[in-house]
């Protein structure tokens, strides 16, 4: 398929888990990607270096407006439009709440809410002046949770961060809509998936209870997450704003 042909895209959080299987969806669907994540480019080459396509890179912090500004001229420089924006990049963290420190509380906001905001905002006008000439419009795609959707004990700042995304998602959806703005905003929730974020920070027990409280009996792999996002990024979805779409071998279905 080719149904992001001519189309240029930044992808957060890009280089590892699902970002970087949405990257990979999007070059093989025909888009020039800008990846962004923490990486120095130096250290990024290597990762860069193994996908196919018209693929840039920038360092970003997603907590940092000054960074998200020096982005979006990067992102006008090298390509000279934006059509696609998914904010991908995010922390986890678990613990009590009555032991959660408000420094470790903020830390997660600051990337999981903080920069899904600072990215809505710093890209939106590029975003629309791309959208005027395609047929559903630019494309924001959000990665909230099925923590956005239900709570799960012990991971409080997480459930906050993903719920916020999801409410965030559907009011700039609206606010685009009633402004004419031709910007599509929907996000994905994902549920349980094979990626570093969630491998590294689990034990056998966990990714056990993980596996066994999915209805489909498994973790999702990256790459059947980027095919969602790759469906709302392009024109197939273009009745498509203010939506939630999950991705989670049945588990909200419960």
């Amino acid at each position: 398929m080719n149904r992001l042909a001519g189309r240029v895209a930044l992808v957060t959080g890009g280089l590892r888990g699902i970002g970087h299987a949405v990257v990979r969806r999007f070059l093989a669907e025909g888009a020039a990607v800008m990846v962004a994540d923490l990486s120095t480019p130096e250290a990024a080459a290597g990762t860069l270096a193994t996908m196919a396509g018209d693929v840039g890179y920038v360092e970003l912090d997603v907590g940092d407006e000054d960074q998200w500004i020096a982005a979006v001229a990067a992102i006008a420089a090298r390509f000279g439009r934006l059509d696609i924006l998914i904010a991908n990049a995010g922390v986890g963290g678990s613990g009590p709440v009555r032991t959660t420190s408000l420094r470790d509380w903020h830390a997660i906001l600051r990337v999981n809410l903080d920069g899904v905001f600072l990215g809505t905002r710093c890209c939106a006008d590029m975003l629309a002046d791309a959208g005027r000439s395609l047929p559903g419009g630019a494309a924001i795609v959000n990665m909230s949770s099925i923590m956005g959707l239900v709570g799960l004990p012990q991971v409080a700042p997480y459930n906050a961060s993903k719920g916020g995304v999801r409410l965030f998602t559907k009011s700039t959806a609206l606010e685009f809509a009633a402004a004419g703005t031709p910007i599509r905003v929907n996000s994905v929730h994902p549920g349980f998936v094979e990626t570093p974020l969630l491998m590294e920070s689990s034990d056998a027990d966990a990714i056990a209870f993980y596996t066994g409280a999915t209805p489909m009996g498994r973790l999702a792999r990256p790459e059947e997450i980027a095919a969602a996002v790759a469906f709302l990024a392009s024109d197939d979805a273009s009745y498509m704003t203010g939506s939630e779409l999950v991705v989670d071998g049945g588990y909200t279905a419960r």
